[in-house]
């Protein structure tokens, strides 16, 4: 069963999307591995009081996104660039079997 990784970031949302869409490539590259790493969802979500984004991924397992997080040192260059000072720590979770899923 797959799990949900979770990334919060400190920084501020419209600077984080501007250093994102700086390179549209780049991005592009690294969704590419991500997808090659076993990635099946992600998305960018900023909160809507501000200073903090969250990233949300779709993974095989934890350490499948431990090992692509931890081989892509542009990540880090990225998260640089939109303000990122302090290293953010995934968090995984499982889905539960309940019967109001939908």
């Amino acid at each position: 069963m797959s799990v949900m990784m979770g990334l919060r970031i400190t920084a501020d949302p419209a600077r984080v999307e501007e250093a994102l869409n700086s390179d549209p490539e780049r991005l592009k590259r690294i969704a590419q591995r991500a997808r090659d790493a076993g990635c099946t969802h992600h998305r960018f979500y900023a909160n809507e009081a501000g200073g903090e984004v969250l990233v949300v991924d779709e993974w095989p397992d934890a350490a499948s996104f431990m090992r692509f997080f931890e081989s892509s040192p542009d990540i880090g260059e990225m998260m640089g660039e939109g303000g990122v000072t302090e290293q953010p720590t995934p968090v995984f979770w499982r889905e539960l079997d309940t019967p109001d899923k939908f």
